[in-house]
Parts: structure tokens; sequence; C-alpha cells
């Protein structure tokens, strides 16, 4: 199948209401390590949250038990083959890490992005389909991750549904080039699509760098960056050797995620504020090497 854009294969029977959540919450996503192991037992009471550097507080709080709202997004250019047959393999086990109630889209991409299946809580249907997601679309030759990354966040926010928390895992191998799509607007739409980018980096696994001081650049042109977009929005990321083995993990984790919720302060709307989630003393007494992974902030509505 040829597709032009991620909405052509959109599902009828999904829903299409505007995603928000709360006239005046802020939610926000929050994952808590000690090196690579999860820590799990944290009470609302551990955290400590600012908005623009004032206390806020938490209003509402949530861990493992809410349902999980997930848009599998996979390269499948060329290169990419062999990491999809590992996850396919890996499939079934892996999703036995959601539970009822939680629902999982796969989007994939190369030059263009399709929607391979919309929103199924149907997991073991979903596990079978990943495997023949890459056989089945012509979406291009080239690959555009920036655009998408947006086109998946866009997919979130208009059929994910109310409630619950939001996750988007892709596959890539991080070879692309952005052409007048920044990271700063792509991490803007996932902001608004409350959601989350986690990545699973294939091949060279390659982290451009930064710009260099005194050497001309194309600001049109910029270089694809998933490790970015995941720091930026609270998620994470792992270069894979075997994808699947991966995939199992980064499933398991995304399903371990604290929500957090707070009463959005007055602002003008537009105006992006700054959040900061820490350990209280005690908790940071109990972890002291514990690492958050939250997002950095939002635009105010």
């Amino acid at each position: 199948m040829t597709a032009k854009n991620a909405f052509d294969t959109d599902q009828a029977a999904e829903p299409t209401a505007t995603f928000k959540t709360g006239v005046s919450d802020v939610r926000v996503d929050v994952q808590v390590t000690d090196g690579n192991k999860l820590i799990k037992d944290l009470t609302k009471d551990d955290f400590a949250l600012t908005d623009e550097g004032q206390p806020q507080s938490i209003v509402s709080f949530a861990h493992g038990d809410e349902p999980v709202t997930l848009v599998l997004l996979l390269d499948i250019s060329g290169s990419m083959q062999k990491y999809i047959d590992q996850i396919a393999a890996e499939a079934r086990e892996s999703l036995e890490h959601l539970r009822p109630g939680d629902r999982v889209a796969i989007m994939v991409f190369a030059k263009n992005t399709a929607v391979a299946q919309g929103f199924s809580d149907n997991l073991a249907e979903t596990a079978r389909n990943i495997g023949t997601a890459v056989k089945n679309w012509d979406v291009g030759s080239t690959t555009l991750i920036n655009s998408a990354v947006m086109d998946a966040a866009h997919y979130m926010e208009k059929h994910a549904g109310p409630g619950g928390r939001r996750a988007i895992l892709i596959l890539t191998d991080n070879l692309s080039t952005s052409y007048r799509l920044t990271d700063g607007q792509v991490i803007r739409e996932l902001n608004k699509a409350d959601a989350v980018l986690n990545a699973i980096i294939t091949g060279r696994a390659i982290r451009p760098d930064g710009p260099h001081p005194g050497k001309p650049a194309n600001p049109d042109l910029t270089p694809a960056n998933v490790y970015e977009l995941a720091e930026q929005t609270g998620g994470e990321w792992v270069k894979a050797e075997n994808a699947g083995d991966s995939f199992n993990e980064m499933i398991e984790r995304i399903r371990s995620r604290y929500m957090l919720a707070y009463h959005e302060p007055e602002s003008l709307p537009g105006h992006f504020r700054h959040i900061t989630v820490t350990l209280g003393d005690t908790a940071r007494k109990r972890y002291p090497s514990a690492a958050l992974h939250s997002r950095s902030g939002y635009y105010a509505e």
C-alpha cells in the first residue's frame, strides 16, 4: 500500500475528540532510576515539583495503574528490516507487560508515515501485526524522522481519548536529516499531545554533535536527534544491538512510570513554563543516586 501521511488510514471507530487533561491541570510523566534499575516503591509524598521555580502541590498521583496508550513508530527504511524482525519475534512476550485497558497503535515511516494498525487493546493481534507492518506499506525510500514523530504526536492527540498516560516508542537508526522542522517544533507538538517519546536506536546509533563555533550551518537542515526528543519529553533511549530484547525492556519501563499532576498556575497563553521534579529529602536519602526523567516544561494554554 502507498501512504501519503499518518491519517489516510484512520479507523472510523476511533474517537476523534481532542485530548485535554483537565481545564487547569498539568500532568508530568516521571521515570525514576538508579543506574539502569527502576525504582518502583515511591509515593506521592516522595516527590517535589516546581513550575517556574515555584513549589506546586501534587493533586493527583498514579504509578502503574493508569491505562497506557502507546504508538509504536517503526522506521521501515531498507536498513531496518532485520530489527523489525527481531522485535516481531519478541512482540508477544514483550506486550505481556501491558495490561487490560492498555491500547497500542502501529505507525510505519520512511519518507511518509502510515497507520498500520489503529489503537487496539487486542495485544495478540498487535504482536502479529508488527511482523507484517514492514511488508505492506510503501512509505518512500528516504527517512524523515522529525516529520514522522510529529505525525505520531498529532495522531496521539486526535485519537488517544481522555485519561491514561501516553507514550510513543520509536525504533530507528537515527539516520535522517530534517528540513525546516526543528527539534523544538517537534518537542512542542509532543508536549501538546501529552506524549513522552522513548527510543530504541539501532545500527551505529549516532548522536549528532552540536553546532560548531565558527562553522557555517544551514538552519533549514538539521540532523535527526531522537536522543534530544526523548530527553526533553522525559522519555528514555537505548542503543540496541538486539532490538527484540530492548523492545521487551522498554515496554516494561513505559508501563512502570509515575504520573504526577498539579493545577496550572495563571500564565499568558503560549508561554513556555519550566518544570522541575525532584525527590524529597527522605526519598533522596534512601536513593542518593536516583535519576529522574521528566519533561522540561510545557506551553501554557
